[in-house]
């Protein structure tokens, strides 16, 4: 929602939508039909699906000087994913010339991970499920980062 948020108010695509909620706009987010996965072509199903579903641990490379880099101490991580859709790749440079970043990339440069907006003290939005890696005692980074930002604001 973020992305499509951001398209519609800062790129004024004003009917920048998913596909997912039909087909009356410009799909910024769309349904991904297929995929490749360690070398194997994962491909949808003829009810719509998608390539069935994104599901499981993927690694993202994180952009250097990077908010998201900073947090995770870390050049890549690996969360895991549980989806059907995927952030139009295209808009990219587009979004990036408005001030959103992409700092979270699969490994092929594909499929978009992470975003942060440019100039905020932490906006930072995933595709993946932090939650999944979240215990009471120990919670994700992204959790940790977002407490720990909002008390010194």
């Amino acid at each position: 929602m973020a992305i499509i948020e951001f398209a519609r108010n800062k790129m004024n695509i004003k009917k920048a939508t998913s596909s997912e909620f039909g087909n009356t706009g410009t799909p910024i987010i769309g349904l991904i039909t297929e995929w490749n996965r360690d070398g194997k072509l994962i491909k949808g199903t003829d009810k719509d699906l998608g390539g069935t579903m994104r599901l499981g641990l993927y690694v993202a490379k994180l952009k250097k000087d990077s908010l998201i880099r900073k947090i995770y101490k870390s050049k890549s991580v690996q969360e895991r994913h549980r989806h059907r859709y995927e952030v139009n790749i295209n808009y990219k440079d587009q979004f990036e010339k408005n001030g959103l970043i992409f700092s979270g990339l699969s490994p092929d440069n594909k499929l978009p991970e992470i975003i942060e907006l440019k100039n905020h003290p932490w906006f930072v939005a995933v595709q993946f499920h932090p939650e999944f890696k979240s215990r009471p005692l120990a919670p994700h980074p992204l959790f940790s980062s977002f407490i720990k930002a909002a008390k010194n604001h």
